[in-house]
């Protein structure tokens, strides 16, 4: 195989450190696509469940399973009911939001207060963990019970904690008969949505394979 040079003539260098935060936010998020969203449920003090979306969130390992995402701290450097829930008991579960529970998860995202559950409001139904004190999701196709594994404090240039990353070893994968074959995940079943920039969501398109190289 013969590889040839593009010139691209037009183009232009932006500093992260010369620009607002929110146009880095801007920039991240019409870059990084399609993302892959948890959904997350956890569980407050008093046996509330709660539920939120999350589109920073992907794989970190397999030995062990191992899986991240990382939530904005509210103003005033207050972690989010879910980061909250998860140092408390260390425990939370992460579902894949597909078509058929999007805007379910989607309305998740309210801004309820403390002790209220997104789970109710968003008319989901759930079902008691096996492996962890935490329910999943009956209308999740896929969920992976989780046991916290790292909690990180993301701070910006002035030292404010402004974001929590979370790393959670998945202790028991529940995924439904209808997409599982051979130990593999049937896509095209499943049809994840991903996350794009904005308010914006992407279906799964064409797909296709292509083989890695070898150096003989």
């Amino acid at each position: 195989m013969i590889f040839t040079s593009i010139k691209r003539e037009l183009f232009m260098y932006i500093y992260s450190d010369q620009q607002s935060v929110q146009d880095n936010y801007k920039l991240l998020l019409g870059s990084v696509v399609p993302r892959p969203i948890a959904f997350v449920t956890s569980m407050n003090e008093d046996g509330v469940i709660n539920a939120a979306p999350f589109s920073f969130y992907n794989i970190v390992s397999n030995d062990p399973p191992i899986v991240m995402f990382s939530a904005g701290r509210e103003i005033g450097g207050k972690m989010k009911h879910t980061i909250a829930n998860i140092m408390g008991n260390q425990e939370f579960v992460v579902h894949v939001v597909d078509q058929e529970n999007l805007e379910q998860a989607n309305h998740t995202a309210i801004d309820a207060p403390k002790g209220v559950s997104e789970v109710e409001l968003a008319s989901l139904t759930t079902i008691p963990g096996k492996s962890v004190s935490v329910s999943r999701i009956a209308e999740s196709k896929i969920a992976m019970e989780c046991e916290l594994h790292q909690h990180i404090e993301l701070q910006d240039k002035n030292g404010n904690v402004n974001f929590d990353m979370v790393l959670g070893e998945v202790k028991c994968f529940y995924i439904e008969d209808e997409i599982y074959y051979d130990g593999k995940i049937n896509i095209e079943k499943l049809k994840p949505i991903g996350r794009l920039a904005g308010p914006g969501y992407c279906y799964l398109g064409e797909s296709f394979r292509i083989a890695r190289p070898k150096y003989k």
